[in-house]
């Protein structure tokens, strides 16, 4: 086994963008390959921008932008004009490869765009279009006054899903992975995902309501699986991603989801799960999380293999008319930072809808990039079905009152005599599932989970779902030689040897145990059982605070040495990522990727634990809620510094009381470690554990290193992590001392300044699930008369001391239970590092204050 294969280096993996050819390059290319130079001249032009005179909106309200570069009189200019600036618009210029524009131009300008629709494929299209406005009919009729989020207006959609699944399923796809928010999703969800209609319905019955108090989402969140039938037989399995309100928050989760299942797969993945987002004009443009995701399409730790988006167009944002919500023509603009096609496509041309949707599907496979869809439309309705919209709209709405659906259009446009019978039939398929409908006593799940959840659960904790994490120390010498042996061909930095030097050390007794390495030997540990460690975050292959030193770089030419990737033969993987300077698409990410890889260690790092505040929604609709609204498991990690080390406001508080406030019904676990072995089991616990829940980890910064928190090799091969660390220094007690993390080190050296023998102090190293038998006999332990003190760093308004008092004070037994704290107040901490010391000097004297 090769303990480090060789990594070739190059300074620039990016090819330079290329300068637009001039008009007299354009013809001198021309002539030199035969073509006509005249024709080539025009035609450059509409390739450039044709798309603005394009006739992409159905109701005539965005206008062709006249542009002076195109010629309109002649031969050539009407051919031209007639492919790109039709009901088809393709914005292409910016892309760098000449290989990928040219493979669209000849897409472009063959008949037909190379797929000539079939009487058949036209029957087909007329069948999704009808069912697409009729399943809406049903349902206003039906359940009026509920709100549905129609997808009519833009029901070109469901024909449009339909070719990408025909044409990628031709090309190796099994699965397509999907996320979109409310817009249209039940539609998805019937036709799509082929869920049976009285399923959907049954949401609107709201059966079994006792089953969800407390719990339990809006059906127009809810995710889906099923099985797509092809026109040759075939199948493509459907997964679509359950999601909140917070518009663009599911495309991270499911690129990560994406990305799980094609690392589960191996070779080919990319090519067997095709990730396809629908994204609404105004949150297209709008949503910063959408940026950071897109910017993850070519990154080695989070591409994909490209994923085609799809921008439902209504040129509206609830009530924001499209002129106000982005400064761009239209809202797909922002896509042109990336390499990537946009093909603009009038909605209400549907056989262009399908070809755009084959040459979007094929592109990706042939570049594997991403594409954007631009699908132009209307929303016949208002934000939703009880939201009036000709208050705010009312030209546009006169004219949509009058506008007849997609499907009768569509009929005409094919000579479809018979359309009007099969929409009757169809009416009747439905209303007789709407009655079906009233029968189900159960809430339907709409899905599947794969077979790899087998044997992962989650619920209430009970105590037999604690694993053994302790290792022998034959064990911890055997992983410490692996960890800290690296090639002779490798030329290390001094720095970095030194410390390979000390950890060699550390893992065989010589010196106590960092955190640093105690989390190399928590992982190292872990891919030799065969468990999958993934981890990721700005700036965490070496460490925000130059604790990790996961890849060792060679300092002569910068070739790379993985030394976790390398501890045993026929060992899981571990891959550690720098992540994007991104909090919010990362963090979802990597809750996508747990989703689907249960059995691996999936972590997140926060540079400082208060840049979480940035992914704040992916906590609260997903992280912590995502158990209760979808019955939907996962293991992530986030591991968040925390600590108050006069660093000013934003790099001392992780926001512990955010975190314990969402904390319910053993949703989440949060954790302080307090020294490094407890770290190192808690790691291992949480991989080895098959109760899946995420688990919160306030992690230090200054005591990564520090004498008091590290730990001896012994420690490591203890049974377990230790949710209360007890005080075995004092017996009977006038004083108890409760704390988390590093104000616990802090207080014992105050005590031992003081020559304190009276006061204990307790390391609460699980604040949740709240380990209230373990923390109540070790205050029996110090006797029925101390006083029982909460101690922390952070204000009164901060913190976990709202959550502790009260849970203290049911254990206390009749014993006074009081708190030392900063005064509350609007930040977290002073600005001022001499503040800061003044501060921290009188917690630690008002803690041993007894009067």
């Amino acid at each position: 086994m090769h303990l480090c294969p060789r990594i070739l280096y190059s300074s620039s993996s990016t090819p330079m963008t290329p300068k637009s050819k001039t008009p007299s390059a354009v013809l001198d290319a021309a002539r030199s390959n035969g073509a006509d130079p005249e024709r080539e001249r025009v035609f450059a032009a509409y390739r450039q921008w044709g798309y603005l005179e394009g006739d992409l909106d159905p109701l005539g309200f965005l206008r062709p932008r006249y542009t002076p570069e195109l010629e309109r009189d002649g031969e050539h200019a009407k051919e031209a004009r007639a492919i790109y600036s039709s009901t088809i618009g393709v914005e292409i210029n910016h892309i760098y490869s000449p290989v990928r524009r040219r493979w669209i131009y000849e897409r472009m300008e063959s008949p037909d765009q190379g797929y000539k629709l079939t009487e058949e494929d036209q029957k087909r299209t007329l069948d999704f279009l009808i069912r697409a406005d009729i399943f809406e009919q049903v349902m206003q009729q039906r359940y009026l006054g509920s709100k549905r989020f129609s997808l009519e207006g833009v029901t070109a959609l469901i024909p449009l899903v339909d070719e990408v699944l025909e044409t990628v399923a031709r090309l190796g796809a099994i699965e397509l992975v999907m996320g979109m928010s409310h817009r249209g999703r039940l539609n998805v969800i019937a036709h799509v995902a082929r869920r049976p209609p009285e399923e959907i319905f049954a949401g609107f019955e709201d059966v079994d309501p006792r089953s969800v108090l407390g719990s339990g989402d809006v059906k127009y969140h809810m995710g889906a699986t099923g099985e797509y039938a092809t026109r040759n037989g075939g199948k493509v399995h459907i997964h679509l991603v359950s999601n909140p309100s917070h518009l663009e928050a599911v495309d991270p989760v499911t690129i990560g989801r994406t990305r799980a299942k094609q690392d589960r797969t191996g070779e080919g993945g990319r090519k067997k799960y095709l990730p396809l987002l629908v994204h609404g004009d105004a949150a297209f443009a709008g949503q910063g999380i959408l940026a950071e995701t897109m910017n993850y399409a070519d990154l080695p730790g989070y591409s994909v293999g490209g994923t085609i988006h799809v921008v439902v167009n209504n040129l509206l944002g609830f009530t924001t008319n499209y002129t106000e919500e982005h400064s761009t023509r239209f809202a797909a603009c922002i896509a042109r930072r990336q390499s990537i096609p946009i093909f603009h496509v009038n909605g209400e041309d549907v056989d262009a809808v399908v070809r755009v949707a084959r040459m979007a599907a094929e592109f990706r496979y042939e570049f594997g990039t991403d594409v954007v869809i631009d699908l132009i439309g209307y929303r016949r309705h208002g934000h939703s079905e009880v939201d009036d919209p000709t208050i705010t709209q009312p030209l546009l709405y006169k004219k949509i009152k009058e506008h007849p659906p997609l499907w009768e259009i569509y009929a005409d446009d094919i000579g479809a005599s018979d359309a009007q019978a099969q929409a009757g039939a169809i009416k009747a398929e439905f209303e007789a599932a709407q009655q079906r409908a009233k029968s189900i006593k159960q809430k339907p799940l709409l899905r599947e989970l794969p077979k790899y959840w087998d044997g992962y659960f989650g619920g209430l904790y009970k105590p037999e779902y604690e694993v053994e994490t302790g290792l022998t120390q034959e064990e911890l010498s055997g992983l410490t030689e692996r960890l800290t042996t690296y090639p002779d061909w490798l030329h290390i930095h001094p720095k970095v040897k030194k410390l390979l030097e000390q950890r060699a050390e550390m893992g065989t007794g010589k010196r106590p145990v960092d955190y640093g390495m105690a989390e190399a030997l928590a992982f190292a540990s872990l891919v030799k059982a065969g468990i999958h460690v993934r981890l990721s975050g700005q700036d965490s292959r070496r460490g925000t605070f130059n604790q990790r030193h996961s890849v060792l770089i060679d300092v002569e030419n910068e070739n790379e040495c993985v030394p976790l990737e390398n501890i045993a033969p026929g060992q899981a993987r571990c891959e550690i990522y720098n992540s994007t300077l991104a909090e919010a698409g990362v963090l979802g990410f990597e809750y996508g990727y747990s989703r689907d890889y249960p059995e691996s260690l999936v972590l997140w790092e926060a540079q400082f634990g208060d840049f979480a505040n940035v992914a704040q929604a992916i906590v609260d609709q997903f992280i912590a809620s995502g158990e209760a609204k979808w019955n939907l498991l996962s293991g992530l990690v986030m591991l968040l510094p925390h600590g108050y080390e006069g660093q000013g406001p934003e790099h001392s508080s992780a926001r512990i009381e955010r975190f314990i406030q969402l904390a319910a019904k053993h949703n989440i676990q949060i954790a302080q470690p307090s020294n490094a072995a407890q770290y190192f089991h808690l790691l291992r616990r949480q991989g080895l554990r098959h109760w899946r829940k995420p688990l919160i980890v306030f992690t230090p910064k200054s005591m990564l290193r520090h004498p008091d928190a590290s730990s001896p090799i012994e420690d490591f091969t203890h049974k377990n992590f230790l949710n209360v660390i007890p005080d075995t220094e004092v017996g009977e007690a006038e004083r108890i001392l409760i704390c988390t993390g590093k104000i616990g080190h802090e207080l014992q050296a105050e005590r031992k300044k003081r020559k304190d023998t009276s006061t204990a102090i307790v390391f609460l190293e699980q604040l949740y699930p709240f380990p209230e038998a373990e923390v109540a006999a070790e205050f029996d332990r110090h006797g029925k008369n101390a006083d029982i003190v909460w101690v922390q760093e952070e204000p009164a308004n901060m913190g976990a001391m709202f959550n502790m008092l009260p849970r203290l004070n049911r254990i206390a037994g009749g014993r006074p239970v009081l708190s030392v704290k900063r005064s509350a107040g609007p930040s977290p901490a002073t600005g001022s590092a001499k503040a800061h010391e003044v501060e921290q000097k009188t917690l630690l004297t008002l803690a041993f204050t007894t009067k």
